[in-house]
């Protein structure tokens, strides 16, 4: 099978789409940490606002960090750290210091 072709506008549709489907997803799995997101993934959803902060601004638009995040975490980030974030484990926080690349 190979992978389909789809013209530019198109393309850019569907990962938009795909993206808000992963923003939403996140948003609703307020269980899972951002720790645990970077021992498994390598990202987080602060990675994620800062990848949208970067892209704004590849198109000469100015976004701070903290609007980035809120368009990511669906409220303001101090919000979401006071609602749900949790104090990382020892496991996770041993993982996350020997990870190369953190």
């Amino acid at each position: 099978m190979s992978k389909p072709t789809f013209d530019a506008a198109t393309t850019e549709k569907l990962e938009a789409a795909a993206f808000r489907a992963l923003v939403a997803h996140l948003r609703e799995r307020t269980d899972v940490q951002n720790i645990d997101l970077m021992n498994l993934a390598g990202f987080c959803r602060n990675c994620l606002s800062r990848w949208y902060r970067e892209a704004a601004e590849g198109m000469g638009l100015t976004l701070a960090d903290a609007e980035a995040r809120e368009i990511v975490y669906g409220m303001p980030y101090k919000e979401w750290q006071a609602k749900y974030q949790m104090p990382a484990s020892g496991e996770a926080a041993q993982t996350f210091k020997s990870t190369p690349g953190h």
